[in-house]
């Protein structure tokens, strides 16, 4: 039987029908809660504070979305979390890819001993006490500097870089650029960083992600509320809401409040999640392919 006349037998269209099922089972699991939450946030606070929400919004309202966004310092923190994610990224990306591409040079001596260093990191730190004493010793403390310098490097993320480097950046490429005269940081800037879009591209959404959610760190380290990251003051917006012992002798300020508690767990999240939504789609493409080659085994 010639190759382009080969039919699927009915065990092989039985096996793609049940994994087609099982697809669509999971991608249903995982898409209902975010139609869920989006939902609830543009509902009345009575319907979702009842359970009415399901799938749709009832009672279409922007009352969620009103209580964040009453708040002033809502709008500074958002400034302010998009301020220490460019920041951090950019910090953390150059210090990676300058810890990642000399590890992965062949000539660099000690490789081998620096990258142990490097992995004993990974697995062995000083605790959250000693951490928090060094920060305060270097006068970190309630500063921006506190929420970027401590986190300026993920060795995992380096190590993919590297493994990436040498999957493919070949050494002949090196030769040849020394050959015409290109030192090691020109050979970096003009020829590996322009060949190494896609891992850059996903260290960059990693530690973007990682700046964006920031929450405990700042907790830690700031007491000005002008550099709470976002997290922090919406944080703060749901304590405020929450149902507390002195309101229980008013029933009606009570259930007001409660619905509106619930309101607005659901607007917080979209606020807090909606900025990476966005982003995401713009670095997908390069995700499978820098993550897949970063993790092969160097």
């Amino acid at each position: 039987m010639e190759q382009g006349n080969i039919r699927d037998s009915g065990g092989d269209r039985l096996f793609n029908a049940a994994n087609y099922a099982v697809m669509i089972l999971i991608l249903l699991i995982v898409l209902y809660p975010v139609v869920f939450v989006v939902s609830s946030s543009f509902s009345a606070k009575e319907a979702v504070a009842s359970g009415k929400v399901l799938l749709l919004p009832i009672g279409f309202s922007l009352e969620g979305y009103q209580a964040v966004f009453r708040d002033p310092a809502v709008l500074r923190s958002i400034a302010v979390s998009i301020g220490y994610t460019v920041a951090g990224t950019f910090i953390n990306v150059v210090l990676t890819i300058m810890a990642a591409y000399p590890l992965s040079r062949r000539d660099l001596k000690g490789r081998g001993w620096f990258m142990g260093l490097f992995a004993f990191t990974m697995f062995f730190n000083g605790g959250l006490i000693p951490t928090y004493l060094l920060v305060k010793d270097l006068n970190l403390l309630d500063t921006p500097w506190a929420l970027l310098l401590p986190t300026a490097v993920s060795i995992w993320n380096m190590v993919i870089t590297r493994t990436y480097f040498n999957a493919t950046i070949p050494d002949e490429l090196l030769e040849a650029a020394q050959m015409d005269g290109c030192n090691d940081l020109l050979f970096l800037w003009k020829v590996v960083l322009p060949l190494s879009g896609p891992i850059v591209a996903v260290i960059a959404l990693y530690y973007g992600v990682e700046h964006w959610n920031q929450y405990f760190n700042a907790l830690m380290y700031l007491k000005n509320p002008k550099l709470y990251p976002l997290q922090l003051v919406l944080r703060e917006i749901l304590i405020r809401s929450q149902v507390t012992a002195d309101m229980m002798g008013d029933s009606k300020q009570m259930a007001e409040l409660a619905g509106l508690s619930d309101l607005l767990k659901y607007s917080l999240i979209v606020v807090a999640t909606a900025p990476l939504m966005l982003v995401y789609p713009f670095v997908q493409r390069y995700f499978v392919r820098g993550v897949m080659i970063g993790a092969l085994k160097g």
